[in-house]
């Protein structure tokens, strides 16, 4: 098929680049004339494994463009809305801009019987708004297909998705024949595009345009709920004198529960997870749905208060201050795998500390090139272990794997202190118990080390001026 995908950021460069490994001609439409460059070049604009590799089998093959042009996707017959939807400047709610303009700028070049088909999250009642711009277009088929990407498995998750979610007009009724239970209209052709993903036999469901917008929402909503459950529990097991790694892994034996995302830590963030939660509570205030909009405000303040309990606990290890002391952040991205840095809770702790007057270094395998114009009282030094040398206090905020492997022994000739807060509770306690670092977690007892610490000594407040960016930082 020839399919356009309309907004090239994350969500559009990967599910163009997937589509066109599925055997579709594909041009994908930015107004970013860098972005749309680059992407041409097989090259993604952000950090996504695998991506790449489909961007340059796409271009040598031919089934892959890009452009900023809106009239050259005049001969596709689907066309993919994947604008971001970002959280509006002056409220919870989500930013529908974006969406509303793209498809204005599309709906000139729609040839007869085209079928239009959302992909952004977007609030309930979205459609019926779409539906208005394409309103001079009645030959035009509307259709919502959300998307549920992770950042760091976006291409898995795009070529074996868990689900495919049809959102149609009159839902799951009205979308067969009655009679021989032929797909029509908006479900026949999302069944032919994603065709090669039915015949591996992954599940669709059929909705109502309702449901289609609802779900991505509810799904983030249900999995923040559960971090933070977690999380939350993690500070009582903090006061109790427990452990939250033996507690969750006891409860994810329990097959209603599930061991998923069962895990204390830092809290989540990223460009969807809490715009999502908030974008959802606000619609379920406009619907009148108390108990939704008081549970999503409960979930988004413990996520928050993570960040404040982490802050604590370093000042903690500190000795009762940060001022003066030489912390090293271990991680920049909001999450391993990817170079996104946006509502990062590590970068947010980090820019805590060094408010307090933290000497603040942060290291990242892929981040560090993006945070450090963004952060200027922070110091960014893109080797591990340049970035541990004279620490008082490590904390690990970021669990890449590089960190998870990292040697106790080596980070600790490096350190001045071998004092650790391991903010996402995957470092192998005992291991570096046993090479003389004390270990704090979220929730998790305290390791002691065999070996007594080096002690803290009194420091001088730190200079007014921000400290300088490491060179290797730029390269």
């Amino acid at each position: 098929m020839n399919i356009s995908v309309i907004g090239c950021g994350y969500l559009g460069a990967v599910h163009a680049a997937t589509l066109a490994s599925m055997g579709h001609t594909v041009v994908g439409i930015d107004v970013d004339p860098g972005k749309v460059e680059q992407l041409g070049r097989g090259a993604a604009p952000f950090h996504e494994p695998g991506l790449d590799e489909l961007l340059q089998d796409g271009r040598a093959n031919g089934r892959l463009r890009f452009s900023t042009d809106p009239a050259d996707a005049k001969a596709a017959q689907v066309h993919f809305l994947c604008v971001g939807t970002p959280q509006d400047k002056t409220s919870d709610a989500a930013d529908l801009t974006f969406l509303f303009s793209a498809a204005d700028a599309l709906l000139p070049h729609l040839a007869a019987g085209a079928v239009v088909v959302g992909k952004s999250t977007v609030p309930v009642g979205t459609v019926d708004m779409l539906r208005g711009v394409l309103a001079p277009r009645p030959d035009v088929l509307l259709g919502w297909n959300p998307e549920f990407l992770r950042q760091g498995t976006a291409v898995k998750d795009s070529l074996v998705p868990d689900r495919l979610v049809y959102g149609v007009e009159g839902g799951r009724a009205a979308a067969f024949n009655a009679s021989s239970g032929a797909p029509l209209g908006v479900t026949a052709a999302l069944d032919a595009v994603y065709e090669p993903l039915l015949r591996a036999g992954i599940p669709r469901q059929v909705c109502n345009f309702a449901t289609a917008e609802l779900i991505k929402s509810a799904a983030n909503a249900y999995l923040a709920t559960k971090v933070s459950f977690i999380n939350a529990v993690a500070e009582l097991c903090d006061a109790s004198g427990a452990d939250v790694a033996e507690l969750s892994e006891a409860m994810g034996l329990d097959p209603r529960i599930g061991g998923r995302y069962l895990h204390a830590g830092l809290g989540f963030g990223g460009g969807c997870l809490p715009k999502d939660i908030r974008s959802f509570r606000t619609q379920a205030a406009q619907h009148g749905v108390t108990a939704v909009e008081d549970w999503m405000g409960l979930v988004d303040r413990v996520n928050l208060g993570q960040r404040s309990r982490t802050v604590s606990l370093a000042a903690e290890l500190a000795g009762g201050t940060l001022c003066g002391r030489s912390v090293t952040v271990l991680g920049a991205s909001f999450k391993p795998d990817t170079d996104d840095i946006r509502d990062s809770p590590a970068l947010d702790v980090a820019d805590r500390l060094a408010a307090v007057g933290a000497h603040v270094t942060v290291t990242d395998p892929k981040a560090v090139n993006h945070a450090w114009q963004r952060y200027p009282r922070l110091r960014f030094e893109a080797s591990t272990e340049r970035s541990l040398e004279g620490a008082d206090l490590v904390l690990l905020l970021t669990e890449w794997d590089e960190y998870r492997r990292l040697s106790p022994s080596v980070a600790g000739a490096l350190v001045r202190r071998r004092v650790v807060l391991d903010a996402r509770n995957v470092l192998d306690a005992v291991a570096w118990q046993s090479a003389g670092w004390l270990v704090r977690g979220l929730g998790t007892r305290a390791a002691a080390p065999l070996t007594p610490v080096a002690p803290l000594v009194p420091v001088a407040p730190p200079a007014a001026a921000p400290l300088p960016i490491s060179r290797g930082a730029r390269g």
